[in-house]
């Protein structure tokens, strides 16, 4: 199996927003960063990855069967982790493991007291009285000690402090090491992806924009720090997008090389998302 996830054509249509022919694909052993604003499709192409929705129309194929009929056993090697805790909030974590225990039956109980413990997370403590973050790292303990073999994570470094999400970010790599693995990472944090990514994928108002390897990007895209007279020197068809201040302006492009005399930078993968939203 080449790709774990497959998606062609997916579209869904809603009263006040549409998913417009989407075609995204994950390559077995790899990560791939799911980025754009709130709103932009992020979570609506997850929920048809699991098969929580129904298309209009388009196909999607996770780990070489249909999303919306997959079996007991390939549910099982996924590992998910929502935008929000999805468990009772009266549960403890001593119980939440008996009810997963009785769901999976490759569940690995050591392996979740052993992400508890590495969290710091209480285990009689009743969900509700759980903070943010702590419902983050409960989920991700949880979503990793089932011996999964495809992460789909929406969010899963919300809330966290950036010792615990550079923490997260280590044990995902730890999963990683394993060729056959493979993660699907939605996150509004960027900053996350330039450390584990090996390709972004952009969505905006419901349709992919790009899909890039990630070490390509940087060595791909520059911003053109420049006045407006060296901005009318650039040809129209070298700028991605145009980001405009009250002394400089700042061009994205990808023909950077055409321009030896201005000034460039390497963009963050924030700044690659704003100029394509700008000029969008």
């Amino acid at each position: 199996m080449e790709n774990c996830i497959e998606i062609k054509g997916l579209c869904k249509k809603y009263s006040q927003f549409e998913l417009k022919n989407v075609d995204l694909t994950v390559p077995c052993g790899s990560v791939m960063g799911f980025i754009g604003e709130n709103g932009a499709g992020k979570s609506t192409t997850i929920k048809a990855i699991l098969g929580l929705l129904t298309p209009n129309s388009g196909s999607v194929t996770v780990l070489g069967e249909e999303a919306m009929k997959l079996s007991n056993e390939t549910k099982a090697k996924i590992g998910v982790v929502f935008d929000g805790l999805v468990f009772p909030n009266n549960l403890n974590a001593m119980q939440l493991d008996k009810v997963m225990a009785g769901i999976y039956h490759n569940w690995d109980s050591e392996k979740y007291f052993g992400y508890l413990n590495r969290f710091g997370l209480p285990l009689k403590k009743k969900f509700k009285g759980f903070s943010r973050g702590m419902e983050m790292r409960l989920s991700i303990a949880t979503a990793l000690s089932h011996d999964p073999q495809l992460l789909v994570l929406d969010e899963p470094t919300s809330g966290l402090d950036p010792v615990m999400r550079s923490e997260i970010l280590d044990i995902f790599l730890e999963f990683m090491q394993d060729e056959t693995h493979s993660i699907l990472l939605s996150t509004h944090i960027t900053s996350d992806l330039e450390h584990i990514a090996d390709y972004i994928t952009f969505v905006h108002k419901g349709q992919i924009i790009f899909t890039e390897e990630r070490n390509e990007m940087r060595d791909k895209y520059r911003i053109l720090k420049c006045d407006e007279q060296q901005l009318a020197l650039i040809d129209k068809e070298d700028i991605v997008g145009i980001r405009k201040t009250r002394f400089t302006c700042e061009v994205l492009t990808t023909a950077a090389e055409k321009y030896p005399d201005i000034v460039s930078d390497v963009p963050s993968i924030d700044d690659i998302m704003v100029f394509y939203v700008k000029e969008a």
